[in-house]
């Protein structure tokens, strides 16, 4: 009996099932929770934290999920061929949770934040910690992502096949509750403030809890380690495949001339060193692979949902009455709808299509997958649409906006080019009024000369009494909507002390007479404003705040202190998301029912489709075709540079062509019986082998006396010629 049987008959059961199943289980639950939490916030973290723009942060992002799903197969090899698995799994779980914590660094302000402004002085330090930590964690989940549930499915005898299965569907049950549990929770974290000298949106601790969930796995998973089986690595299929594909080539290249008689496969060039058996099983598999060159552009559209979609939602009002949803809680609706979608589709949707005697087969669904993801993208597209018609115009780097507030106790008449309205007192203009250059301004039968700055930006025009005669002040206003969710206010103080205003931690500082606080930036609900003068006398006041508006509120010269809640005027310059996150429901649900027709169905066709051995060679193959979707979107979004509707409807059009294609590719498909087509070559005659090797070694020495008599001074030709008659 070898030590690995004893090892089996040794290992502890509960129900019938291995007891270290259940450490492996907890280890993919909270190492699923780790990647998809700190994944939910990362797009987020490079707009906000890091400042990059919508393209480069969606550029940044897809590199990293290409990564993440090209390291799989470096894994597979190593485990496969070097360490094993458990030793695969410990190693770069050890690198996943170290660069899961440098993430968790690399978002404390503090650490740079010399001035204690808020805002991080050396950005160089943390782009170049969160880089490091992203390459670690794409090291280590995808190099661990091949190993986990293989090493899984080790644990099991063979009169354990019923267990076996139940331990695959629960093994599933965890990868989608870390997500889902994930998604919902980290984006909370994310909106709470924190810092050591001054509060800002806490992405340390959004990181640092997936970081810690990651050094739990790690430890769960050694705790195990006594009573794992551990399987001796015994060699990777997939580099013997690809060795021999490369020798198939390889050598039809060498005997390419006309006096070799062609093959019926070009695999079959590879006859002379591997057996039929073998070139059988990658015939097969290349026949797959063939099929899963248009797919990519499913995954170029699936995965925009961390990034596109999220940077969407930013701009879309999250109030859904019992609960504010942030933006990037929003992804949480994909796995929500997969725990619905699937038991939907495969006890409801595919029995239908069967009694209605349909021929509904995989490549044919998989073509509707990719056909309804097309339209979630042009459901984003309207969406898109109906957000741009919300938002404000800015002016443009050759033209300026300005409005006007009367702080006079008094109606006043204003003339702005060929514009005259009527300002009541402490009251604003609707709309800002473009300018192009300098522009004259009438205020009461008097003219004024305005010279802003620079142009490209707003401003507010304040008209005040000193003396006996009208002044015209100017102020600057954002040229940008607020983001995430919060809203920019200011104070203009028309009383007649210096006054402070407090709202939460915020402190507007002191403002003194016909001046302008800096922007502050508040979040939805009801803020309430402290405001206290140099006597201590104080009142607040409450203002309800949507999403991403902005407010200058006016304290006029009849301000009193008794009386705040009246005497405060408020002034809208840049109205609050309107659009809902609710319409984002259908395009979601959309890409999702898309997944699960295309995913799943395209997952079970490959392992029908594929020989015995080399399942995990199209897994393989299925992986990387994630990553080439990725580096789609990142392409696109770095080159295209196209406003975001007509980019979505760019990938709509793209993938709709793609599944015309792939569409005609699976009309000439031909379904095989991997079982039987390997029965075949079981029994191969040695005799058969052997003759294709004489015949073939007969026409290399032929060919290479020819080679020799016309360059005789040629050293590798003689070196050939050895080659063949040994």
């Amino acid at each position: 009996m070898t030590d690995n049987e004893k090892k089996i008959k040794k290992s502890a059961t509960i129900c019938g099932f291995p007891v270290s199943i259940f450490f492996i289980v907890v280890n993919e639950f909270c190492e699923r929770f780790s990647y998809y939490g700190m994944r939910a916030v990362l797009v987020l973290y490079f707009k906000y934290f890091l400042n990059w723009d919508d393209n480069f942060a969606t550029t940044i992002y897809h590199t990293f999920v290409a990564l993440c799903y090209l390291t799989p197969i470096l894994g597979a090899i190593v485990a496969d061929t070097w360490l094993g698995k458990f030793k695969t799994i410990i190693y770069l779980s050890i690198v996943y949770a170290l660069g899961q914590v440098i993430m968790a660094i690399s978002a404390i302000h503090d650490i740079t934040d010399t001035n204690k402004d808020g805002t991080p002085d050396n950005m160089a330090f943390h782009i170049s910690l969160s880089m490091v930590g992203l390459a670690l964690i794409a090291l280590g989940t995808g190099g661990i992502k091949p190993c986990v549930a293989a090493f899984g499915g080790d644990q099991f005898q063979e009169h354990q096949e019923k267990q076996r299965s139940t331990f695959f569907s629960i093994f599933y049950l965890s990868i989608n509750a870390g997500s889902l549990l994930s998604t919902v929770i980290t984006p909370i974290l994310r909106a709470q403030e924190c810092g050591i000298h001054t509060m800002q949106k806490c992405y340390p601790l959004a990181f640092g809890i997936p970081a810690a969930l990651m050094v739990v796995a790690l430890i769960v998973f050694i705790i195990g380690s006594s009573m794992y089986i551990k399987a001796a690595p015994q060699g990777n299929i997939l580099v013997q495949v690809c060795r021999c594909i490369w020798f198939a080539l390889k050598n039809r290249f060498r005997h390419r001339s006309p006096m070799y008689p062609n093959r019926a496969h070009w695999m079959d060039w590879a006859e002379e060193k591997y057996d039929k058996l073998l070139i059988a099983q990658v015939k097969m598999v290349v026949k797959v692979l063939f099929l899963y060159i248009p797919l990519p552009m499913f995954w170029a559209l699936f995965d925009q949902q961390g990034s596109r979609w999220t940077l969407q939602a930013t701009t879309m009002k999250g109030d859904f009455g019992l609960m504010i949803i942030q933006p990037d809680q929003m992804q949480t609706i994909n796995p929500i709808l997969i725990l619905v979608l699937v038991p939907i589709m495969n006890s409801v949707v595919y029995p239908l299509i069967v009694k209605c005697k349909l021929n509904f087969t995989p490549l044919k669904r998989m073509t509707v997958g990719m056909f309804i993801a097309a339209l979630a993208f042009v459901a984003a597209a309207l969406v898109q649409i109906q957000i741009d018609t919300t938002l404000p115009k800015f002016p443009s780097s050759t033209e300026g906006q300005t409005k006007f507030i009367n702080m006079i106790d008094a109606p006043i008449d204003v003339k702005f080019g060929v514009e005259t309205f009527k300002l009541e007192p402490f009251t604003a203009n609707g709309n800002y009024l473009t300018f192009e250059t300098s522009f004259l301004v009438t205020v009461s039968n008097t003219t004024y000369t305005m010279t802003p700055p620079e142009l490209g930006m707003r401003y507010t025009i304040v008209i005040f009494k000193n003396g006996s005669s009208e002044a015209l002040k100017l102020f600057q206003d954002i040229t940008n909507k607020p983001e995430q969710g919060a809203n920019a206010i200011r104070f203009l103080n028309g009383f007649s002390s210096v006054l402070n205003v407090k709202v939460g931690a915020s402190d507007f500082g002191n403002i003194t007479t016909m001046n302008m606080s800096d922007y502050k930036l508040v979040p939805q609900g009801n803020a309430t404003f402290t405001i206290r003068n140099n006597a201590n006398q104080e009142c607040t006041y409450t203002q309800k705040l949507g999403f991403g508006s902005s407010y200058t509120l006016i304290i006029p010269s009849t301000f009193a202190f008794g009386n705040c809640a009246e005497s405060i005027r408020s002034v809208l310059d840049i109205n609050p998301n309107t659009i809902h996150m609710a319409w984002q429901i259908p395009q979601y649900f959309l890409i999702t029912s898309g997944e699960v027709v295309f995913s799943v169905t395209g997952l079970e066709f490959a392992y029908s489709q594929a020989p015995s051995n080399m399942k995990s060679v199209l897994q393989a193959g299925w992986l990387l075709t994630v990553a080439v979707g990725n580096i789609i979107v990142l392409i696109v979004a770095g080159e295209a540079k196209l406003p975001a509707q007509w980019e979505y409807l760019l990938f709509a059009f793209l993938l709709v062509l793609v599944c015309i294609v792939f569409s005609i590719m699976a009309y000439f498909y031909t379904y095989i019986d991997p079982v039987k087509i390997e029965a075949q070559f079981t029994h191969m005659e040695p005799e058969d082998k052997e003759r294709k090797n004489l015949e073939m070694e007969k026409r290399d020495s032929v060919e290479n006396r020819n080679e020799k008599s016309g360059n005789s001074d040629s050293s590798s030709d003689e070196e050939e010629i050895k080659q063949t008659k040994i």
